[in-house]
């Protein structure tokens, strides 16, 4: 991986992230939300298609996870001052940014609360928030999650006694077991990718995700159902923003996708028929980002790789 470094940055409350930079030390960055839950490994998907742009590609545990810091009851917002203490240590200051999944509440903070730094934003098969009127939150989610977050609903220690019993099936995971290991969360559309590569990406990350223990992916849970932290009033103007959702999608379904698209002003809605949770990252993620760089009206230098 082009100039791949594993970072060690300081946070606010005398917290640390671990963070991995990789791609042209002068590129724009593209911070990358990863999933819930979700480990720092390398994603060859984005750090490829970055690269093939002259893009830095960002990449950060979040509090709990991995070797960042613990930040209890943190809430969605907080991910704008760690992306900002982030980017001021590798000395930038604009950045486009995408999140998938559980990872697409936090781009959305980073669109509302650093409006002027954030280009554009993109949510990929992204939740909205839980008290979203006229939206059903739990609608269309495979069995797993709706159990998930009932234990989320009902109280910290229930999630946390959730959580600890899924860990120890996904703790050590292989790739060959992820698509079985995730069960009715995965569509069939999302289990004809879930091979190869992106298979052992999947793996790699669930690992990571749960090397300490559950800490990151129960704040995770916690933060999506409370109050985010942000007036999605505030998106859309400064900072462009897509929502880009499939129809076939069983950990985030297809409403929350149509929801935010109408709720956020001036959304750019990118609603994709036949696509999965994970299809839309696997076989769309240079399309995303063509389009997160044309709504961000970021031009690629003279001479710039093709891909």
């Amino acid at each position: 991986m082009e100039g791949q470094q594993q970072l060690t940055i300081s946070a606010s409350g005398g917290r640390v992230l671990d963070v991995l930079v990789s791609g042209p030390p002068d590129g724009l960055p593209l911070v990358f939300h990863t999933g819930t839950p979700g480990g720092l490994v390398s994603f060859a998907t984005v750090t490829d298609a970055a690269l093939a742009r002259d893009l830095r590609t960002v990449l950060y545990a979040r509090p709990g996870y991995g070797d960042s810091t613990p930040q209890p009851g943190r809430r969605v917002a907080d991910a704008a001052d760690d992306v900002a203490a982030i980017l001021g240590h590798i000395g930038a200051d604009e950045f486009i940014t995408a999140g998938w999944s559980g990872g697409g509440p936090h781009a959305l903070a980073c669109a509302a609360l650093l409006p002027v730094r954030c280009l554009a934003a993109a949510s990929i098969a992204g939740a909205a928030p839980y008290d979203s009127p006229g939206l059903d939150w739990l609608a269309g989610m495979a069995e797993e999650n709706v159990e998930e977050f009932g234990a989320a609903l009902a109280g910290e220690a229930e999630l946390t006694r959730f959580l600890n019993v899924a860990a120890d099936m996904l703790s050590g995971v292989g790739a060959a077991d992820v698509a079985e290991s995730l069960g009715g969360l995965v569509s069939g559309a999302d289990q004809a990718v879930l091979t190869g590569e992106f298979a052992e990406y999947m793996a790699a990350s669930l690992r990571a995700a749960l090397r300490t223990g559950i800490g990151g992916w129960r704040d995770d849970d916690l933060a999506f159902i409370r109050d985010w932290g942000i007036s999605l009033e505030a998106l859309g103007h400064a900072t462009p923003v897509a929502v880009w959702q499939g129809d076939e999608d069983r950990m985030v379904p297809a409403g929350h996708g149509s929801w935010l698209a109408a709720n956020i002003p001036l959304a750019h809605a990118r609603m994709r028929p036949g696509e999965g949770h994970l299809t839309l990252v696997t076989s769309r993620f240079g399309e995303i980002l063509d389009d997160l760089m044309s709504l961000g009206k970021v031009t690629r230098p003279p001479g710039s790789r093709s891909g």
